[in-house]
């Protein structure tokens, strides 16, 4: 008679199905809740100002629910008080409902004693007093952003209204052309969550079960990274978060896991897709080493000459694998992939096919390959697009 293995204890394949399952990517549990589901049970989506294909939190939805239309993506953040934006892992879209969470954050920052930029006198209570009578308004609405293109050059109104977020007296309600419309907080959010009653034990509790949920199964750093918490406070909580501690074959480390996920085993279809490097799946470098046995390191901020994969490489995910990269660009109606790495012969299929569904959402009829790697793959993959293509 053979005993079945502990709960507790963990094939390094079923936390990577597991994982995956939590991050959206096999079975289809949240389909049907669409983009506002999907951001509940990420927890937090970022934002970044590069636009390749499309910006990182429309490539989010579209690698996990397909081909949503971008103006979809963009109501259901922002429609109808659904989301806020806060720092998070970074700059985020997160739920609503997490307002009450970053209470602990917002009381730090009103306690922070210094900042990169002064805030002029009277500044502060201008911007308040401009939304409230006028709002929401963006940077430029409220007397100007940027004095130069220089980053830091922020204007007073800038400096004062960057100030009231960080604090939870405003809120960024909407990107509008990529700049920040903020409204005041007492407006923007449900009365119901409009309060900072958690203390900070309570808000770091709650995110590390939310984190622990968001990634199905992680080590302490894993999920401190995910709403990039400290390793004490992340300690400091996790006993009472509802995660259970498990073990995990070859990861060296203790982990927790989300309880639900251990219930049953993953199933379900597998996407195929082109990855956001932004993309909460492979957020975190040793995690997505650990999980995939794949460096992903993000290359638009490394000098050109020095870049290996290309400036945005996209990572490809097939089959519960990470399979390639694809450093794609748009000439018009055509997807460029600039630079193709493949893994194998066997990657050829799926980065075809993975090509052909991005380059139809954002709305390109061809797909054109420059670059491949493995020369010899040139051929199988150029072949598969034409028959995808067709």
């Amino acid at each position: 008679m053979t005993t079945s293995r502990p709960l507790t204890e963990l094939s390094a394949d079923e936390a990577r199905r597991i994982a995956l399952r939590a991050q959206g990517f096999l079975g289809t549990p949240h389909r049907k809740a669409g983009v506002r589901g999907l951001l509940r049970h990420l927890g937090a989506v970022q934002l970044d100002t590069i636009s390749v294909l499309a910006r990182s939190h429309e490539l989010i939805p579209y690698a996990r629910l397909g081909a949503v239309g971008r103006k979809t993506i963009e109501n259901a953040y922002w429609r109808d008080t659904h989301a806020f934006e806060y720092w998070s892992h970074a700059a985020c879209i997160l739920p609503i409902e997490e307002w009450p969470h970053f209470a602990f954050r917002r009381r730090a920052y009103r306690n922070r004693p210094h900042w990169n930029h002064e805030l002029p006198d009277g500044a502060y209570d201008q911007v308040i007093k401009q939304l409230r009578a006028e709002g929401p308004l963006t940077a430029t609405d409220l007397g100007g952003a940027k004095r130069t293109s220089e980053w830091w050059d922020w204007s007073g109104s800038k400096v004062a209204v960057e100030r009231a977020l960080m604090y939870g007296e405003v809120v960024c309600v909407e990107r509008r052309g990529w700049k920040r419309v903020y409204d005041l907080a007492e407006r923007a959010v449900p009365e119901a969550l409009l309060h900072d009653d958690l203390d900070d034990t309570e808000c770091l509790r709650r995110l590390v079960r939310l984190a622990g949920q968001s990634l199905g199964v992680g080590t302490r750093a894993d999920i401190a990274d995910y709403h990039r918490l400290k390793g004490e406070q992340v300690e400091a909580v996790i006993a009472d978060s509802g995660l259970v501690p498990v073990t995990v074959e070859g990861w060296g480390k203790p982990a927790w896991a989300d309880p639900a996920a251990l219930e049953t085993p993953p199933r379900g279809r597998h996407r195929t897709t082109l990855l956001s490097p932004f993309d909460s799946l492979i957020w975190e470098r040793a995690r997505t080493e650990r999980i995939f046995g794949f460096t992903h390191r993000l290359e638009a901020y490394v000098p050109k000459q020095k870049r290996v994969y290309g400036y945005f490489a996209m990572p490809v995910l097939a089959g519960g694998h990470l399979v390639g990269r694809v450093d794609p660009a748009r000439e018009g109606r055509t997807l460029v992939a600039k630079q193709v790495t493949l893994d194998g012969p066997k990657a050829v299929p799926a980065v075809a096919q993975a090509l052909v569904e991005a380059a139809s959402w954002v709305d390109c009829t061809d797909v054109r390959v420059e670059r491949v790697d493995a020369p010899d793959l040139r051929e199988p993959l150029t072949t598969e697009l034409a028959r995808a293509l067709t």
